[in-house]
């Protein structure tokens, strides 16, 4: 299937598979379903990617203005808009999907299923799922794709938000049948990310690793949130504890999201938005349920060293800031003064600056309380 045309990584390492023969004359169809905040700049980068040596992107959106935006942008001989998922479907022979969350996922891949019965495959047909979905969704689509001919399916979601997106900068969870990632690693990077990671042929593990990275960073960044709030409420000042942040723990991440919760830049078109968020934190409490590997929530259970960073963490806290967060931004638009179409997850710290008495959204001239010698 594979073409060799595609430019390979600048960096060997960065697809740890050796790039799949080449049959001559032979140029995959690449399709591409979901142009939200990710997908959008993903299939610009990989239609790019082409350079007129690969048959124009094929894309699908369920608004079709997004992808006639995308024509608009990089034109007809980097994509061609599909008019249905059955089109997609029988028309390509790799499938790309980017879907908000797992009953969107379920929804398309249920018409994809049902194009499979209608149209056998008769050659090698692969549908890599970008998306982040709780581990046993991923086996699901498995087990019903590869029972048809040909059929092939693979995890491959990504860590990065719209802007490393745009940049071409994501990270690339992978696990799936080898020759099916050899196929869709050489097509991903350095087109639309910068690294692949190998997570074995089960494709369970790496929405696994997803979930538990995104757990991570959301650990991370309520505690972030707690401390900065305690520095605004000390007469320290949040922007004196973010950059005591910046000078002993400069990990990008929390640099990131630190600048955004001093600059209350909580646009979710910038970020991720705040209901992924919270799915998100529903698919770790559940996983770690379900692994009977308890996540308790204590201070002595959090560890830090540099430069690394290391969590021992529960997602409880965050969960519930995150709907905190959600929670008085609805009440804000129910009114009519909410700042943002979109909340980014970042917002969080909304509900410890509540539970401290300041402003959720607005961290301008908001007061400190001055501590007084009780002695």
């Amino acid at each position: 299937m594979a073409s060799n045309l595609l430019e390979s990584p600048a960096d060997a390492a960065a697809v740890p598979f050796p790039r799949p023969p080449a049959t001559p004359g032979v140029h995959p169809q690449v399709g591409f379903c979901g142009l939200g905040a990710m997908g959008y700049f993903m299939a610009r980068n990989l239609a790019n990617s082409f350079k007129s040596e690969l048959p124009p992107l094929l894309v699908y959106n369920r608004t079709v203005a997004k992808s006639q935006k995308l024509f608009a942008e990089v034109g007809a001989s980097a994509v061609k808009v599909a008019d249905s998922l059955y089109q997609l479907a029988t028309e390509c022979d790799i499938i790309f999907t980017s879907l908000g969350n797992d009953a969107v996922v379920t929804s398309i891949y249920n018409e994809f299923e049902k194009v499979l019965v209608q149209s056998p495959p008769t050659k090698a047909k692969i549908f890599a799922e970008m998306s982040t979905i709780y581990p046993t969704l991923a086996g699901d689509l498995d087990r019903r794709l590869s029972s048809y001919p040909h059929t092939h399916f693979i995890s491959s979601p990504v860590f990065g938000v719209p802007l490393a997106a745009d940049k071409a900068q994501l990270l690339i969870q992978m696990s799936g049948g080898y020759r099916s990632k050899q196929e869709v690693a050489f097509l991903l990077v350095p087109a639309v990310g910068r690294k692949v990671i190998d997570l074995g042929e089960d494709v369970e593990k790496a929405p696994t690793s997803k979930l538990i990275g995104n757990g991570l960073i959301m650990g991370m960044n309520e505690l972030l949130a707690e401390t900065l709030t305690l520095g605004e409420k000390s007469g320290i000042g949040q922007q004196a504890v973010y950059d005591l942040i910046k000078d002993i723990m400069p990990v990008p991440s929390l640099v990131a999201y630190g600048n955004k919760m001093v600059n209350d830049l909580f646009d979710g078109y910038q970020g991720f938005s705040i209901d992924g968020g919270i799915k998100d934190g529903s698919h770790v409490r559940r996983l770690s349920a379900e692994l009977n590997c308890p996540m308790p929530a204590s201070m002595n259970n959090l560890t830090f060293w540099h430069p690394e960073i290391l969590i021992h963490f529960t997602v409880d806290n965050t969960h519930r800031s995150l709907i905190t967060a959600r929670a008085i931004y609805q009440a804000q638009v129910v009114a009519g003064t909410q700042q943002w179409d979109i909340l980014d997850w970042s917002s969080l710290i909304a509900s410890s600056r509540v539970a401290a008495g300041l402003s959720p959204f607005d961290s301008k001239g908001t007061g400190v309380v001055k501590l007084k010698n009780k002695y």
